[in-house]
């Protein structure tokens, strides 16, 4: 099992409402609990492990009420292209505490461009711009914590 697959189980129990998922096969043992309470969080642990067989097994979820659907409406973000996180780490703004911001609110960018740095397993990985535009909103604050696929910026491409 790889490490996408692996992502993909986690958003799929967090989706699902379920509050822990244990899934063993082979030499994998993953277990992954979620939270009760609205914070989102989430605990993952993959353990290689002797196993023979494969089985799954899930707790069941605890009954919610459903949410409430809001009224469609027109999203004013619909016409911004969203830079979202190519991997799990902790999102800095600057490429060091002492230096300035890559980009702030307005900054005007070209394809290419390095938008901030994402450090997983203390490697920092520059995060470059696959579009040109301009920066409208910064959707993470700095040395937070990001999950795969995350919406971090905003960017008007006219």
């Amino acid at each position: 099992m790889d490490i996408k697959e692996i992502q993909n189980l986690i958003k799929f129990v967090a989706k699902s409402g379920a509050s822990e998922v244990k899934l063993e096969m082979d030499d994998i043992k993953i277990t992954i609990k979620t939270g009760g309470d609205d914070k989102g969080e989430s605990t993952t642990y993959v353990q290689q492990i002797p196993m023979g067989t494969a089985h799954v097994a899930q707790a069941p979820a605890p009954a919610a009420a459903p949410a409430p659907t809001p009224a469609p409406a027109v999203d004013e973000n619909s016409k911004y292209i969203t830079i979202k996180s190519p991997i799990i780490g902790t999102f800095y703004r600057k490429p060091s505490p002492d230096k300035p911001m890559f980009v702030e609110v307005g900054t005007s960018i070209k394809e290419g461009d390095v938008l901030c740095v994402i450090e997983a397993m203390k490697l920092f990985n520059e995060i470059e711009s696959e579009v040109s535009g301009k920066i409208v909103k910064v959707l993470v604050d700095d040395s937070s914590p990001v999950e795969f696929d995350q919406p971090l910026f905003l960017v008007d491409p006219s």
